[in-house]
């Protein structure tokens, strides 16, 4: 796939756009006013792989919670600034890394150059904000409803504000709760821009549902080369939603994050108890930081072939299982014997 080559826009020391890699986002659920809690859970996404991290901002103390919080992290903190301007202005006295608007919501045009003009005297990002679910009346009304183009056409009359008062330190977001209509937005979206864009499927759901609606939502979009920072959006703890970003990069071959496992679903033919197996492979290649794919594989139709492509593999028989490495067999050993020979095997690599 071919990417779109977007302007790069620093958040704190996390370059968004251009040739960079495409970078994880996650928000905290924890009541921002909790400088412990929140701090506890940006520690926990950030051993998670979490790149840049945003929190709500409802009021005052929340804002002045930020200081604290930015000393005790070690990646970009975004603020997340809904109906009150002076929140932004204050988040960003204490040094934010990066404000997010919902143009929908922000207020008066007047209220919005008040926060460009701080943002540009402090070098600090704006992230505009478009949401199916808080766009403006007079655009809804325009459209005859909640569509891709008018979430496309509030978005663009934002930036068209933020460009009149000489800002273009902006990322966009333009989320719809439906895969179709993120797909369509983003589309034209990228076609009007050159600003990097964040990704996701907005209220997408819980862990099991809103983990494949936002890999459809967000991978297809990716897909098409358009995306340079992207959040999945789910009911639950925020770190799952680190390691669903981080599976559908993988998936994409857009990130490396260690081993690239692959098992067979098995069938009739499997001889040899490889759900147990594959689910005990996998969990441990999940702390192995290392390049290379890793196969288990069930039995002699796909099992031999797909072992012998991987770094590493295995295909099973009757109660034994050959081991592969680079296309070579290594030994043929029990069942019993299978997982700790792999994983020895892949020690060596």
């Amino acid at each position: 796939m071919q990417r779109k080559k977007t302007r790069v826009v620093a958040v704190g020391n996390v370059n968004i756009g251009g040739e960079c890699p495409i970078v994880i986002q996650s928000m905290c659920n924890t009541d921002t006013r909790d400088v412990d809690a929140t701090v506890a859970q940006i520690l926990a996404l950030e051993e998670a792989g979490c790149e840049v991290v945003r929190v709500a901002i409802p009021d005052m103390a929340a804002a002045d919670a930020v200081c604290e919080i930015k000393k005790q992290i070690h990646i970009p903190l975004i603020a997340d600034i809904h109906f009150d301007y002076r929140l932004a202005l204050r988040v960003m006295e204490l040094g934010i890394d990066k404000v997010r608007i919902n143009p929908g919501n922000i207020g008066v045009e007047e209220h919005t150059r008040a926060v460009v003009e701080m943002a540009k005297e402090k070098k600090i990002p704006i992230r505009i904000g478009v949401n199916s679910g808080s766009l403006e009346q007079e655009i809804i009304d325009q459209y005859n409803g909640v569509t891709p183009e008018g979430m496309v056409a509030s978005a663009l009359k934002h930036v068209a504000i933020l460009e009149k008062y000489g800002f273009y330190d902006t990322i966009i977001a333009i989320k719809a709760t439906s895969v179709q209509a993120s797909i369509q937005c983003c589309q034209m979206l990228s076609e009007a821009v050159d600003y990097p864009i964040h990704v996701g499927i907005t209220e997408a759901g819980t862990v099991y549902g809103g983990t494949i609606k936002s890999a459809v939502g967000i991978g297809a979009i990716l897909a098409m080369g358009i995306g340079d920072t992207i959040r999945v959006s789910l009911t639950g703890d925020p770190v799952e939603e680190v390691k669903a970003a981080k599976a559908i990069l993988k998936a994409l071959g857009l990130r490396q994050f260690g081993v690239d496992f692959v098992s067979c679903p098995t069938c009739g033919r499997t001889q040899i108890d490889l759900i147990s197996i594959a689910n005990e492979v996998e969990e441990r290649c999940k702390s192995i930081n290392k390049n290379i794919k890793v196969a288990v594989m069930g039995c002699v139709v796909n099992g031999p072939g797909e072992a012998r492509e991987a770094d590493i593999g295995i295909a099973g028989g009757n109660g034994v299982g050959i081991v592969f490495k680079k296309g070579e067999i290594v030994c043929k050993v029990p069942e019993s014997e299978l997982v700790a020979t792999l994983m020895a095997e892949i020690e060596k690599l």
